[in-house]
């Protein structure tokens, strides 16, 4: 089975799967789901996607299932893949009729902010206005335009990343680092807050039509707050102890934000292992795996003492 990522479609977040019969399957990840899995070395092409409109898309697998070359995919996939393309749109690249219909629809401009800290200016499309937050993995997170199409929001999200230097990008390494140790759920609040405040206010003195400023909050998941809530005293969170580029695992999700999970690691017996693990289930994305009866070897665990 192919890994495809971690999906928010809804409220309950699975992980993709796409079988050697060429078919989507989805596992659930509730609280309390099991996984067990064997992790087969390589990284391997998801193949590409046609985009025909507004939540109309067709995915193609890759006619060789080639080892990946270009981030998860293989040359050829990459060069076919219309998805690709959308990031210069709003620059004056060309692009098919499908993907042109999907990005003039009207689209939200956001500002997400992470466990430790780190704020970014993002976009999602009106049809995934809350499952792109979900699968960013956001601890909290505001709207600050609607705008028309995909043309203009693009054009304010570089604006602001110019003006005010927020980020269009957080990568998965600092979301995980930032939930083994979240900072008050207040001061990241507040923050999200003030820098969105900041964005409305440039927007508000724009001459540019075409969007309109807005003021609401996104809704996080309620699977994804323990995780995101600073731990207790005493309570005990590692980094997960294993890479996922090989070799067996075992996880029992407790809590899910984006693809990262707060999981319990049960040993050869079944029994628990001492604490919490912090594992991104992300990096599973273009692996192939099979499941069964599997545990993560954990090694020698020692917490700072300060």
């Amino acid at each position: 089975m192919l890994v495809h990522g971690v999906v928010w479609d809804s409220s309950s977040p699975a992980l993709r799967l796409f079988s050697p019969d060429a078919e989507f399957t989805d596992i659930a990840l509730a609280q309390g789901s099991t996984l067990g899995l064997r992790v087969i070395s390589g990284v391997w092409c998801l193949g590409h996607t046609k985009v025909h409109g507004p939540g109309d898309r067709t995915h193609v697998p890759c006619r060789g299932s080639s080892p990946a070359e270009r981030g998860k995919q293989c040359g050829a996939c990459f060069a076919r893949d219309d998805s690709r393309l959308m990031h210069d749109f709003h620059r004056g690249g060309s692009v098919p009729t499908g993907l042109r219909a999907y990005l003039m629809q009207p689209h939200w401009l956001y500002v997400a902010t992470f466990a430790n800290g780190a704020t970014k200016i993002g976009t999602a499309s009106a049809q995934r206005k809350w499952n792109r937050l979900a699968e960013q993995g956001a601890v909290h997170a505001s709207y600050v335009a609607h705008a028309e199409d995909g043309r203009v929001v693009r054009l304010l999200e570089d604006l602001v990343t110019r003006e005010l230097g927020l980020v269009q990008q957080v990568r998965s390494a600092a979301k995980v680092a930032g939930l083994v140790e979240p900072r008050a759920a207040v001061e990241l609040s507040s923050l999200n807050r003030q820098h969105a405040s900041s964005v409305r206010e440039l927007l508000g003195g724009l001459a540019m039509t075409g969007y309109s400023v807005v003021e609401e909050e996104w809704e996080r998941p309620a699977l994804a707050n323990t995780l995101c809530t600073a731990r207790a005293q005493g309570g005990l969170r590692h980094p997960y102890p294993a890479t996922f580029d090989a070799g067996g695992h075992g996880l029992q999700v407790h809590s899910l934000s984006g693809a990262i999970a707060l999981a319990a690691l049960p040993d050869a017996s079944g029994h628990d292992i001492e604490g919490s693990f912090v594992a991104d289930l992300g990096a599973l994305k273009g692996r192939k795996i099979e499941f069964g009866p599997h545990t993560t070897e954990i090694p020698a665990l020692q917490d700072s003492l300060f």
